[in-house]
């Protein structure tokens, strides 16, 4: 197996040769000649101490390289722009074509299948690390983000990946394998899980992503049951060492051309790729590209909603929120497909928009009353839902992952 790393890079078509960067690294990883400045491979640990204090971002760059490959000081010295980018297939961990269409099948089950991604979306990375040769994330965090006394033990789980490359977008998946083998004793199988964090992480420049993990305590039917994986995952503490996947998903991505809106549909942690999206919207407010973000997200009650507080903080200007709470005492149950036909004026005039892009995560039971609420707001309106669905995927516009 080839093993991929990032290589913390200087762009020099951007550097105006300040020195900076040189002066505030505080392991000499740093280096110049009269033409360009360079970072030696062999030394940097990302600290990340030299990436702040640079006035023009080129310091904040890498690229992912295969370890025995990797760019060294008399070649990055020669340089007048950046290497581009080796595609995923060049860098990929080694899989069998059949292992890898197994692995993207898992991936995609929840989506019905195949699908493509927005036209505009980035081009994404899979099938790095496979279950065979895994990577390993250590955590740097395990915050509980529901109520401490509601019944939903949803943790938020950061997990660092030091210098090893691999990246992510918004919308795909990572797996997890659990320690420990099973009562025929083979190793555990791998689970996945969505990732919560926007592609520059969840702290930005720090190599890292997060996860929305439920503890599992019973089945969809209320039956005791104790989720292997979950379990093991809401657990963890910092410092742990994770057996890690991925990255997989191809379709669920959202799209980066200006203008373009985002319409989230979703329950408990199928708000992690929500997250991420919104993340990656927020931090880049201030460019004005336009396009509008409107959530609607159920839950049993506000203590049982993931990320609740940090729902309630964010701009007005960058999302419409709509919450729908099942089990609040002395009010009527509201679920997700209610507040979608109580919002059947914008929710109908963003099915119908060419920018607009719909996502749906969560339980599968999710799905049909969304579908039903969409069938009567295009009815309400003089049209057949029945005819737009096909013309939403036909142009990669609806993106459903439920489970």
């Amino acid at each position: 197996m080839t093993e991929l790393v990032r290589q913390h890079l200087i762009d020099p078509e951007i550097c105006i040769r300040c020195n900076t960067c040189e002066e505030t690294c505080p392991i000499d990883a740093i280096s110049h000649d009269a033409r360009n400045y360079v970072v030696n491979f062999e030394i940097c640990n990302w600290c990340n101490d030299c990436i702040g204090p640079c006035p023009t971002g080129a310091i904040d760059n890498y690229r992912n390289v295969a370890r025995d490959r990797a760019y060294s000081l008399a070649e990055q010295l020669t340089w007048d722009t950046l290497p581009a980018p080796v595609s995923a297939q060049e860098t990929a961990a080694g899989e069998t074509p059949a292992e890898v269409s197994r692995l993207t099948e898992i991936a995609q089950a929840g989506q019905g299948g195949p699908a493509t991604p927005p036209w505009s979306a980035a081009h994404p990375y899979i099938n790095l690390f496979s279950p065979q040769q895994p990577t390993f994330a250590t955590v740097s965090g395990n915050h509980r983000i529901t109520a401490h006394d509601a019944a939903s033990d949803i943790r938020h789980i950061v997990l660092d990946f030091s210098s090893i490359a691999f990246p992510v977008l918004e919308g795909q998946s990572i797996g997890i394998i659990p320690p420990g083998t099973d009562e025929s004793g083979r190793a555990h199988t791998m689970r996945l899980y969505s990732v919560a964090s926007p592609r520059d992480g969840e702290r930005p420049g720090y190599n890292n992503l997060s996860l929305t993990v439920k503890r599992v305590t019973e089945d969809h039917e209320g039956r005791p049951v104790r989720g292997l994986c979950s379990n093991y995952l809401c657990d963890l503490t910092k410092g742990d060492r994770v057996q890690v996947c991925g990255p997989y998903g191809t379709s669920f991505l959202m799209p980066n051309h200006p203008g373009s809106s985002l319409l989230m549909i979703c329950t408990g942690t199928g708000s992690a790729p929500m997250r991420a999206m919104t993340e990656r919207r927020r931090r880049r407010l201030a460019r004005d590209e336009g396009g509008r973000l409107m959530l609607f997200f159920g839950a049993r009650a506000a203590g049982e909603l993931p990320y609740f507080g940090n729902l309630t903080k964010l701009p007005r200007e960058l999302i419409d929120i709509n919450l729908a709470f099942s089990r609040v005492p002395d009010q009527p149950k509201q679920y997700v497909q209610d507040k979608i036909r109580e919002r059947h004026e914008d929710v109908f005039r963003m099915l119908k928009d060419e920018n607009c892009y719909i996502y749906l995560c969560g339980l599968k039971g999710m799905e049909r009353g969304v579908d039903e609420a969409f069938r009567d707001i295009c009815r309400s309106h003089g049209e057949d839902w029945q005819t737009l669905l096909p013309q939403l995927k036909a142009h990669s516009r609806y993106h459903v992952e439920t489970y």
